[in-house]
This record gives structure tokens, sequence and C-alpha cells, in this order.
């Protein structure tokens, strides 16, 4: 399925910058705001008001763990930087991660959220950075900012779902390996993984301008060119093998192929058809973010309302869970009274009258004793 209009021109235009190099006044400038929605928000907005009252919010719970991440960021570019421009830049990304959460605290920040936030710093300027990142975070990834990890999971369902439709015995050869694999990339939209600016810049064009679902494709179209490395390792005695290897991304990773590859396939297989769709939330940003339901006019407070049926969702899906454990660990005794109280029925009827008599009429008839 592929972006029409604007959304068209931005995404195939190729980023004028160098691998590893910071970005340069270009039309990825403009990329957020107009796959994201920026012109459609709703006036007034504080985020949009580019002020610094967000340092006066609450403290996020998961601060601590930002500030942790942020540490480790900026890995592999810009790689032209000095130690004091990447300390400027890792305390903008701090500011960036915190002013979000902080003005949006009910989402759930989880660990390569930070390698999202660093490449919308790098591309956009200051003052679009946390409308873009609050956007992208309530509309495109909120399945990934609930509090576990359950809606992430049904998405990566889709993956086997994909290859087996595309290709039966490469879906059936890695059929032991369960899809966690493609947790790392799906979460990060690709960003953890990808060590070339200019290649992870070219891949957001590609997935702000498509369905949500389109990075699932994204990732079934890699592995799909990786069949004869995947085919040459023995599914039995090489499953972690098979693992480490599909969550790695290849160094050679040709981009342009994979996303062609992955409009293909998102043509021949849409999520509709695959028999995994049918556990994904209707609130799931999968089906929220869907081009045909028009997401950049989507508002924060629409956002919102989705998270919340998500939310209790998931806490329905936990009591029913916990009903179910609860119920398995005292089968014995589950039936035990299930069983009593069928006695106690049973002899109250004349249905368990009528039984007793006849069990009764049958042993003495066999035993060849006349009862009077």
């Amino acid at each position: 399925m592929r972006a029409s209009g604007k959304m068209s021109t931005i995404l195939h235009a190729s980023p004028s910058v160098q691998a590893g190099s910071c970005p340069t006044p270009s039309a990825v400038e403009h990329v957020g705001p107009v796959l994201l929605g920026f012109e459609v928000d709703k006036l007034g907005d504080p985020l949009e008001e580019g002020s610094d009252s967000w340092r006066d919010l609450p403290r996020h719970r998961d601060e601590d763990q930002v500030k942790l991440d942020v540490d480790r960021s900026f890995v592999y570019y810009p790689n032209d930087n000095t130690p004091e421009q990447l300390a400027v830049k890792k305390a903008e990304l701090l500011d960036l991660i915190t002013e979000v959460l902080r003005r949006l605290p009910y989402l759930c920040y989880f660990q390569g959220y930070h390698d999202i936030c660093q490449v919308i710093l790098l591309v956009l300027p200051p003052a679009a950075r946390a409308p873009a990142m609050s956007r992208l975070s309530a509309l495109r990834i909120r399945d990934f900012m609930l509090p576990n990890l359950a809606p992430a999971i049904a998405q990566l369902r889709l993956i086997p779902d994909v290859l087996r439709a595309a290709d039966p015995s490469l879906w059936q050869h890695l059929a032991r390996v369960e899809p966690y694999f493609a947790l790392a990339d799906t979460l990060t939209m690709f960003a953890h993984n990808v060590p070339r600016y200019g290649d992870i810049a070219r891949l957001f064009d590609a997935l702000l301008a498509r369905d949500q679902a389109f990075g699932l494709y994204a990732f079934a179209a890699i592995v799909l060119r990786r069949r004869a490395e995947l085919i040459a390792l023995h599914p039995h005695d090489d499953a972690d093998m098979l693992h480490f290897t599909l969550s790695k991304l290849p160094p050679d990773l040709d981009l342009e192929a994979v996303v062609a590859d992955a409009d293909r396939l998102l043509a021949a297989h849409p999520p509709e058809s695959l028999p995994a769709w049918r556990k994904v939330s209707r609130a799931s940003a999968l089906h929220t973010a869907a081009r045909k339901t028009s997401p950049e006019q989507q508002s924060l407070a629409d956002a919102r309302a989705l998270f919340d049926r998500q939310l209790a969702e998931l806490k329905w899906a936990e009591r029913r869970d916990a009903a179910l454990r609860l119920a398995w660990d005292n089968r014995a005794v589950i039936l035990a009274v299930l069983v009593g109280a069928g006695a106690v029925y049973l002899r109250r009827t004349s249905v368990w009258a009528g039984l007793v008599d006849a069990v009764w009429r049958s042993g003495g008839a066999s035993s060849g004793t006349i009862v009077e």
C-alpha cells in the first residue's frame, strides 16, 4: 500500500545526508510534521506552543531508566561529533523524552524508545521534535507503551503468517522459533539495529508514510531475502542460532529492495487476511493508524481514549488468566465439589431414585437373590 500525494513525494525523496553524518537542511526535516499531521492537530495544544512548562510537571515513573538509556545513546551516529557535541545531543535527547512522558504520563516507557527519539532529534528542528514524538508515541507506537508486552506480541504473531503465505517451506523451517526475534526491530522502528543514519532516515520515511503494520512486513521481507542463509541452519540442532541470526539485521541490507518487497507483501497478503489478525485488538495502532483511518487527523485526546480502551482489555485478560490459573491449580478440589454437588442434586430427584432402584434390582438379579 503506497502513500499518495505529498506523502509520496517525501517518501521517495532520497535524504540529502551521508551515512554517519548529521542531517543537513532538506526535505527530511518536513517528514515528521507532514506524516504525523501537525497541521490538523488541535490549536492551543501545549505541545505545539514550545514552552518549557513541562519542566514543572510531575516526574514520570520511568525517568530513571530514561537517564540510563540516554547515557548509552548515539552509538552509531553521528560519528563526526566531538565528545562535547555528543554531550549536548544527549542532554537534548533527555529533555525530549522527559517532556513527552511528562505531558503524556499515561504512556509507559520501554527500552529502545530512546533509539526512535534520537532519530527524530537528528531529523527535525527543535520546535517540531516534541510534537512529533508525542503523536508518534500516542498514535503510531501506542501498543508498545502499554503496561505489558501482550499487544506487541500480538503484532509479532503476524510475521509468521506473512512468511507462511509468501514462502510455506521457509515458514515450516522456522516454525520451531517464536517470533520474539523481531521484537527489538519492531519496537524501535529498526532504529536499534540499523547503523547508518542515511538508511534509518530513509526507513523512517517509509514507515511513517505507510500503515503501521508496514514495519512487520518489512521485517518479513528481510527474512525472505535471507532464505538461503536460514535454510542452511537446522531448526532442531540450531534453534538458538536461528533465533540469534534472525534477531540481527544483515550488514549489507539493501533498504530500497526491502521497502519494495514489503510493499508487495502488504498488497498480496494484507493484515486482515492473516489468521493472527483476529487476535489484534480493534483499538490497536495496527487498526487505528492504518492509512484508511486517516491517523494524521486524529488528536492526542483520541489517542488517550484508545489507550484507555486497550488498557481495559489488558486488565480483563489478566483477570481471566488469573481465574483460569486458579481453577487449574485447584482442579482436584473443584472436581470433587462438582461431583458432590451433582450427587446431592441427583439424590433429591426422581432420576436419582430411579437410578438407585435400577442398580439395586440389577445387583439383586445377578446374585440370584429375590428382593421383596
